[in-house]
């Protein structure tokens, strides 16, 4: 395996996922990935295939413009990969479920309105802030994910 190679890989794919999680995702999807029954799920496979399409329209020219050697299977494998832990862990219960396992159900409500720590303004009310316990746990999940996708798109 070639570092430069799996390095383009990585931050191909880690650009990738930021964009499709946050820009490409629909606000419908977002709200609706987590509901129970197949109204979420459904959800939650539109999202996740508009973010591999994402991540495969990043990957793509990259590949090409810096001459990467990958195999047809290694992007299928490792994409696919992705693709079913990120639904996974976007269908939320499975992730707080994981979070509550490893000791991190504190962690994972931080930033909300039932964490006892949870931000207030002088009012007393919900205040502003950039995110929460359970955002920072399903983001790292999915960059730990990444880079074994990557590994897989660069070695098989």
């Amino acid at each position: 395996m070639d570092a430069a190679t799996f390095a383009a890989v990585f931050v191909a794919l880690y650009v990738a996922h930021s964009v499709g999680d946050h820009w490409v995702q629909t606000s419908r999807q977002s709200a609706t990935k987590g509901k129970p029954g197949w109204v979420g799920r459904l959800a939650d496979a539109r999202h996740v295939a508009s973010l591999t399409a994402t991540k495969l329209a990043a990957l793509l020219p990259v590949a090409w413009l810096l001459g990467l050697d990958l195999s047809l299977l290694g992007l299928v494998l490792g994409l696919g990969l992705d693709a079913v832990t990120h639904w996974w862990a976007d269908r939320r219960t499975t992730l707080a479920r994981l979070a509550k396992a490893l000791g991190q159900s504190e962690f994972y409500g931080l930033g909300t309105p039932a964490h006892p720590l949870a931000p207030v303004t002088t009012e007393g009310k919900p205040a502003a802030h950039l995110g929460t316990g359970a955002y920072a746990l399903d983001q790292s999940f999915h960059h730990l994910w990444l880079l074994v996708a990557s590994l897989i798109i660069t070695t098989v």
